[in-house]
């Protein structure tokens, strides 16, 4: 059977061997005849049916009339909607940054933190930061010398944000942020090898009652709470949803659970009976520590590598040697081992940088969008992590946590005894961290008295 959604090398590949064999048939592109919605005489949209590197099947759209000259281009996941929604950001830092690719569908909000300014849901685009930027710069001077003379209040602040994007896009104004949040999950800015911590960062999170509406799901019913609404301890939930594998209806499970010596976790399970598909996720509760924790552990031996872990969604995890560094976050919550979390970690990032269905083994990889640097530069860092996980050579793992959420097993003889491969050690949170998790603005004293 053939396939609908190849990569674009493909689709040149087969249209070039149809031309050398005078087949005619074979036609990459679909035109279908439509209507110009600008002058009412019929036009032609052009549809290619795709695979994204980066993402997942798309349909790209392109509509032009000859009679009017009017045109409109853009994308559509050819998918459905993915069990959470996510969220990107991206630190740029020079001029390079400008090229990272964005997929933005039509569910997601796109927003310049430092320039204040948001673009809500719309058209899907294929773009890059450089163009997403222009495209709001170019929007906003589009109808200013209206805003001149109706709002002139308005348009000089108006002003001063096309003078700050203007800057940006000079690279007169470096570091600042972009964020991508997409509640249907279909949305996506490249990651870069060379990223460091707190320069790409994605977070996965559960929609809202709100998102769920907007988005045409139903909501989740409140049924088997206490009597303040919160959930009981080790009692299962189940909640509907669809497989992100294969789209059918299934069910994700919840149950809160105490760990002894450790503290409140709640443990979440997705599992599809038509597939097979299966996730698992881990996010922790309680109080709030005081200070953070670090865990630092030296993997020597295919036993370290059998150790269990707890990596919370608020733990950034690096690991030197590898090159490797995961944000808060990313992943979510994992309680796995140590073998199974790089595992994790390996083929979440291979899917999203080569092929879906590409080889996670194989030293050659191939993505058509690549140039052969960068190519180079992954397939590099996938061998190692390959060699890792495989325990043929030593590396290191530090677990930074400002919840003091994660955890490493420890294989002293002695519980009470420090791991000679690991050290554990408290730290006080900076403000960036306190920011970032709301600790700044959460008041527990002598709250009653603002109600």
């Amino acid at each position: 059977m053939t396939e609908l959604f190849n990569p674009i090398g493909e689709k040149v590949e087969q249209a070039v061997q149809a031309n050398g064999e005078a087949e005619d048939d074979f036609k990459p592109i679909d035109e279908i005849e439509s209507l110009c919605m600008n002058c009412h005489e019929n036009g032609m949209t052009r549809l290619l049916l795709t695979k994204i590197p980066y993402f997942r099947e798309i349909i790209i759209m392109s509509f032009n009339c000859d009679h009017c000259g009017f045109n409109n281009n853009e994308i559509q996941p050819a998918g459905t909607l993915q069990l959470k929604g996510v969220h990107y950001e991206l630190r740029l830092r020079d001029m390079e940054d400008f090229q990272r690719q964005v997929v933005k569908s039509d569910t997601a909000t796109v927003k310049f933190i430092e320039l204040d300014v948001e673009v809500p849901a719309g058209k899907g685009q294929l773009t890059n930061v450089e163009g997403l930027l222009t495209t709001i710069v170019d929007d906003l001077v589009f109808d200013q010398e209206k805003r001149m003379k109706e709002a002139p209040e308005a348009a000089a602040k108006v002003a001063e944000v096309i003078a700050k994007g203007r800057q940006m896009l000079a690279g007169e104004a470096f570091p600042f942020r972009v964020s991508v949040d997409d509640p249907a999950g279909n949305s996506f800015i490249a990651p870069d090898p060379r990223d460091g911590v707190g320069k790409w960062e994605k977070r996965e999170y559960l929609r809202t009652p709100e998102q769920n509406e907007a988005l045409g799901l139903a909501d989740t019913n409140t049924e088997g709470l206490d009597d303040n609404g919160d959930i009981i301890p080790d009692q299962v939930y189940q909640f509907p949803a669809s497989c992100p594998g294969c789209m059918h209806p299934c069910t994700t499970n919840m149950k809160m659970v105490d760990i002894p010596h450790f503290r409140q976790v709640v443990i979440m399970n997705t599992s599809c009976d038509d597939c097979g598909y299966k996730s698992n996720d881990v996010k922790t509760g309680g109080e709030v520590p005081e200070k953070g924790k670090k865990v630092t552990i030296k993997i020597k031996t295919p036993v370290d590598l059998a150790r269990d872990i707890l990596k919370s969604e608020s733990c950034q995890l690096e690991c030197p040697e590898l090159s490797l560094s995961v944000n808060p976050g990313t992943l979510g919550g994992r309680f796995t081992t140590v073998e199974g979390l790089l595992t994790q970690v390996r083929d979440d990032l291979h899917k999203q940088i080569f092929e879906a269905d590409a080889d996670v083994e194989k030293t050659k990889r191939k993505n058509d969008s690549l140039d052969s640097t960068e190519a180079s530069r992954w397939n590099d860092f996938f061998d190692g992590l390959n060699s890792a996980i495989k325990g043929e050579r030593e590396f290191t793992i530090v677990l930074t946590d400002p919840l003091a959420a994660s955890y490493v097993q420890s294989l002293a003889d002695n519980p009470d005894e420090p791991d000679e491969q690991m050290t554990v050690e408290e730290y006080e949170r900076t403000e960036e961290e306190e920011e970032e998790l709301g600790l700044l603005d959460m008041k527990t004293e002598n709250y009653e008295n603002d109600v």
